[in-house]
């Protein structure tokens, strides 16, 4: 049956949208935005880029400038719960008639080709894109890159650079020096360096610096002073609110460090329950976060990965704090086979069994590796929650 993608409304159209790319063509993403950009007036562009802590960076920014009383949209990706928390305009997730109108727009102004052919993923951007119009900031979260991601399409105003670290070596290199400069290309005018785990990504950004002749900071270019926040947030979150801070401090905006006691972010070692944690990390990288976050600790870790996830290290990692491991069943053909993780985890003397939706009140459980996990855990949760009602 064919497909009018012209007509049918946002959700069934996303249905019908793929997830990931086998081949990247940044042309189509680019010759939409080209169109759509005509139609709108695109506010002060924030694109951030990086392995780990984008999603954080770009939502405490959001959160602080829309505190500040100024007018922002924060695209991110992907979701937990619903669609709707991609887009974040001022404190709230956009409401359905929003992102209906915008999608409508869309299915006018651009045609039936291109509609076809976009991915999931860049016809949200195009979303996010139109939502931002006439407001003050658009912080656009990187999907896998930097260079060919459809985040930039639009040329960018400040570029952040979160830690930078191995992942995505299909799409982005197999180097650190590959993965760096990739990411990094996607650069227009200023990039502010955040701290990073290999030296390597500073010699990296110099070099960006001089291709592509753009003014480059670090955070040692800024007064940043975050020691009374360290009761509130783990050491890897303190991290991201440094580049924040940077960030604000560039944009000339008052730095009011009781501004983020307050903020609470989902999915970053967030305290779901007294004895449930709940972290979106699925890499190395994200994984010595949580070691240290919880040295001295035994817990029970809810897992699964991806196949292509370097879920061996990860596991190599956290094992100096895994009382048990329990495999969350996950229905998806990207993921590691169930066999294969229980024969790492037997390699590793850690003891693993499937998870049978049992939380032990006297037990403390963290819930990790990546948003899928996150997702098909609260789902069961809440589905545990209505049955006890």
């Amino acid at each position: 049956m064919k497909i009018d993608f012209k007509t049918i409304p946002l959700k069934e159209f996303l249905n019908y949208k793929t997830m990931y790319y086998d081949k990247i063509d940044f042309s189509i993403v680019r010759n939409s935005f080209e169109i759509l950009k005509q139609k709108i007036k695109l506010p002060y562009i924030i694109h951030i880029v990086g392995t780990n802590g984008k999603g954080s960076t770009g939502r405490f920014l959001a959160k602080y400038l829309s505190a500040m009383n100024k007018n922002v949209l924060h695209y991110s990706s992907p979701h937990i719960k619903d669609f709707n928390e991609r887009i974040w305009i001022n404190n709230f997730d956009v409401n359905d008639n929003d992102l209906n109108t915008a999608h409508k727009f869309l299915q006018e102004i651009l045609d039936i080709a291109l509609l076809e052919k976009l991915t999931y993923f860049e016809y949200t951007t195009l979303l996010a894109f139109y939502l931002s119009s006439n407001r003050d900031y658009l912080i656009l979260e990187a999907g896998l890159g930097g260079e060919f991601d459809a985040t930039n399409v639009a040329i960018n105003d400040l570029s952040l650079i979160t830690t930078i670290d191995l992942d995505h070596q299909s799409f982005l290199g197999h180097s650190i020096k590959e993965i760096a400069l990739t990411k990094m290309r996607s650069c227009d005018k200023v990039m502010i360096l955040g701290s990073q785990v290999h030296d390597e990504v500073y010699l990296c950004a110099k070099t960006i610096e001089d291709e592509k002749n753009i003014k480059l900071f670090t955070l040692d270019d800024f007064k940043i002073d975050i020691s009374t926040l360290d009761k509130f947030f783990p050491k890897y979150l303190l991290k991201n609110i440094s580049l924040v801070i940077a960030t604000l401090k560039y944009l000339n905006i008052e730095v009011d460090i009781k501004k983020f006691e307050t903020m609470k972010l989902n999915g970053r070692c967030e305290k779901y329950k007294k004895n449930i944690t709940l972290d979106v990390g699925h890499n190395p990288l994200a994984a010595r976060g949580i070691l240290e976050e919880f040295k001295g600790k035994k817990i029970n870790l809810i897992y699964n990965s991806f196949e292509d996830k370097d879920y061996k290290e990860v596991l190599k990692i956290l094992k100096p704090i895994i009382k048990k491991l329990y495999i969350l069943p996950l229905e998806d053909k990207r993921v590691v086979k169930e066999a294969t993780l229980i024969n790492v985890c037997e390699n590793l003397n850690i003891i693993s069994g499937l998870f049978k939706n049992e939380i032990l009140k006297n037990e403390e459980y963290l819930v990790f590796g990546s948003f899928l996990v996150v997702e098909n855990f609260l789902k069961i949760e809440n589905r545990v929650d209505e049955d006890i009602k």
